[in-house]
């Protein structure tokens, strides 16, 4: 490493994963928007912008996770990290076993990120918030009828990320496999 003080930076760069991921986000963002579009009625520049928003902070928050497990992972996960990162193949039988395992733990976290980012984005990013918080005097009627309203969209949110996630990670797994066969 080549030191400057408390930063150091890497003498090999993964630049395959980097321009992976970039790729990556390049093919979910699209795919995420049109569902958003599709399912919850928002415009275009309006589903664009959570689909980039929500994949930007959730893959911000999946590598700062990563690089805080990697350095606790067992020496032969990392050499197979390392080994995959670089070259695209693995040592080991049993860690493929390992990432299938991890990419389904991947694929609920990220969906529980990506749905509690877009739903902080709606609510904070309101046009009428004050009104929110307005002490209004309302009826037992009408205070049922806007908390059911609240339970179906919540609903529908929930599942329009899931079809979102699952399309763009069907996507991506494709993308992968594909790269896996060219390679």
């Amino acid at each position: 490493m080549l030191g400057l003080g408390d930063f150091a930076i890497p003498r090999i760069l993964p630049i395959g994963a980097i321009l992976f991921e970039f790729l990556f986000l390049l093919t979910a963002i699209p795919i995420e928007a049109y569902v958003l579009n599709k399912r919850l009625k928002f415009d275009k520049k309006t589903s664009t912008f959570y689909a980039i928003a929500i994949n930007l902070f959730s893959s911000t928050f999946g590598w700062i996770i990563f690089f805080i497990i990697e350095p606790m992972l067992p020496i032969n996960l990392k050499s197979e990290l390392i080994s995959y990162t670089f070259f695209h193949t693995f040592r080991s039988q049993t860690t493929q076993t390992f990432l299938i395992f991890t990419a389904s733990i991947m694929f609920f976290m990220t969906f529980l990120m990506k749905f509690f980012l877009l739903r902080f984005f709606v609510i904070s990013l309101k046009e009428n918030l004050p009104k929110l918080y307005e002490n209004t005097p309302e009826n037992k009627r009408l205070k049922w009828r806007r908390s059911s309203i609240a339970r179906l969209q919540s609903t529908n949110l929930v599942t329009t990320i899931l079809i979102a996630n699952s399309l763009s990670y069907s996507a991506i797994s494709l993308i992968i496999l594909l790269s896996r066969k060219s390679s």
